[in-house]
């Protein structure tokens, strides 16, 4: 059961010395510190720090905003921290997970990523459904037309190969078997109707 605490800043001409000393106060038994921007994903001294927590340990920090780039970041942590039973103490906005307001304050945290995800995905969604409305179209133009599967499809009757055929078309393998099954469909549909 350590202390560990983990400083960070976000430029090289920024000082670790301030947050460094309040964790050596506090009585950290490992401190992690690195300056790197908190929006980056690459923080080599972070993922030190959180392969090092075991259970029963308690994270400590000096401003939420050192430790996740973001809300549902933060969410993340906290939800890997419960699991686990290690608690996480922020100096300066005195948060500590051990206390029941502590865990309030992080639930409210979790609660509110939460719900900024869902708000997302129901504007992105809307926003599909309003711009399939005006027309847009989404995903890359198809490649295919009536007169460019007929092409291949004889090509492929005359004996060149798939990867041959996929290559010539600029299409993957699955497409020119897909189309090779169309035409081959549409033809047996046609030769139904004129036998009738």
């Amino acid at each position: 059961m350590s202390k560990i605490g983990y400083a960070r800043v976000s430029s090289t001409g920024q000082s670790l010395e301030v947050q460094i000393d309040k964790l050596n106060k506090v009585g950290c038994d490992k401190i992690y510190h690195e300056k790197q921007s908190g929006k980056t994903a690459a923080r080599p001294e972070f993922q030190k720090c959180m392969n090092y927590l075991r259970e029963g340990d308690t994270l400590v920090i000096t401003k939420l905003d050192r430790l996740a780039r973001s809300v549902i970041h933060l969410a993340k942590v906290a939800e890997r921290f419960q699991e686990e039973s290690i608690d996480l103490v922020v100096i300066d906005q005195a948060i500590d997970t051990s206390s029941s307001t502590g865990r309030l304050m992080f639930n409210m945290l979790a609660a509110i990523a939460e719900f900024e995800t869902d708000l997302r995905s129901e504007r992105q969604v809307e926003g599909i459904a309003k711009a399939k409305e005006n027309g847009v179209k989404f995903g890359r133009p198809t490649k295919r037309t009536g007169e460019i599967d007929l092409e291949i499809y004889n090509k492929r009757e005359e004996g060149i190969s798939i990867g041959r055929l996929a290559k010539d078309y600029d299409l993957g393998s699955a497409t020119i078997y897909r189309i090779l099954s169309d035409v081959s469909e549409k033809e047996s549909i046609e030769n139904e109707k004129s036998s009738q």
